[in-house]
């Protein structure tokens, strides 16, 4: 494939990834609330250590609560370190290398992510938070740092390799 097809549809699925985000976020509250609570449920039925059988009901709903409300920082911080990957793999593609593609990266992550709570302030039931902002940084800048890492073994695993052939 040409340099200019694979930059294209590095660019793409950035920008499918940002309409995922968007319509996740463009969920009222209620319907937001009712998704990562029934991701919570099949966690806690996955993982049967969470509800304890002679428990009352108030500390169950309590539990449940503080769950889910994990699950849904949880879901930022993926949702944002999959977009890091995305980004930087697209800036590198397109040529931009080492810390400007870092740099870039993150802004960009950062950016979307607070241009994303101000959406929601338009959506009925949901808020804007300054911590979801940090928190998307934080998903972020994992997702960036892992495609660094990943790709400096990559590279150093392939130049052993080619020098080995030498």
């Amino acid at each position: 494939m040409s340099k200019k097809i694979i930059t294209l549809l590095s660019w793409a699925t950035v920008h499918l990834w940002l309409l995922i985000i968007f319509s996740l976020s463009s969920q009222p509250g209620p319907k937001s609330n009712d998704l990562s609570k029934s991701v919570t449920k099949q966690i806690v039925k996955a993982t049967q250590k969470v509800i304890v059988q002679n428990t009352y009901i108030k500390p169950r709903k309590n539990i449940m609560n503080k769950l889910n409300n994990l699950v849904r920082k949880y879901a930022h911080v993926v949702m944002y370190l999959v977009l890091g990957i995305l980004v930087i793999n697209a800036f590198v593609i397109s040529g931009i290398r080492a810390y400007k593609a870092f740099i870039f990266s993150l802004i960009f992550c950062l950016f979307y992510a607070a241009s994303d709570e101000i959406h929601q302030l338009f959506v009925p039931g949901r808020v804007a938070k300054v911590t979801d902002v940090l928190i998307d940084g934080i998903g972020a800048l994992i997702g960036i740092g892992l495609y660094k890492f990943i790709f400096k073994i990559y590279y150093t695993l392939k130049t052993k390799s080619s020098t080995k052939q030498l």
